[in-house]
């Protein structure tokens, strides 16, 4: 029982590791962005790819960057997948103790509602 109410009175602290991630993940997106819009990075790269075609090479930046990202958030979702499990297992275990402390309360009641049943019975009859 104080086990339960220790859990129930938990309060979180700061950010989930989730938040924090994706905080992460945020701030790197909005460092490309400025970046990109700082230095009209597709603009550059149009005209890169324009004046000198071979430049096309250039792609596997991008697509590395975009690999990078992609990677990125696959992590995220595991990680965040593996916390799920972990809390669905925790709250399983916490759901049944609750019922077999419902359980053991509704015994305990029963019987206690019998035995003064019996008593009123006999005072009954003296």
């Amino acid at each position: 029982m104080q086990k339960l109410q220790e859990n129930m009175k938990k309060k979180p602290e700061g950010l989930s590791t989730s938040g924090k991630d994706l905080l992460v993940i945020a701030a790197i997106l909005i460092i490309v962005f400025v970046l990109s819009y700082c230095f009209n990075l597709f603009e550059y790269l149009m005209r890169v790819f324009q004046e000198n075609p071979k430049a096309i090479t250039w792609i596997d930046e991008i697509i590395t960057g975009l690999l990078a990202l992609s990677i990125s958030f696959a992590v995220f979702s595991w990680r965040r997948w593996l916390e799920l499990k972990k809390e669905t297992a925790n709250r399983l275990k916490l759901q049944e103790e609750l019922v077999r402390m419902a359980e053991t309360k509704a015994e305990t009641e029963r019987i206690i509602s019998k035995q003064l049943h019996c008593e009123v019975e006999e005072r009954k009859r003296s």
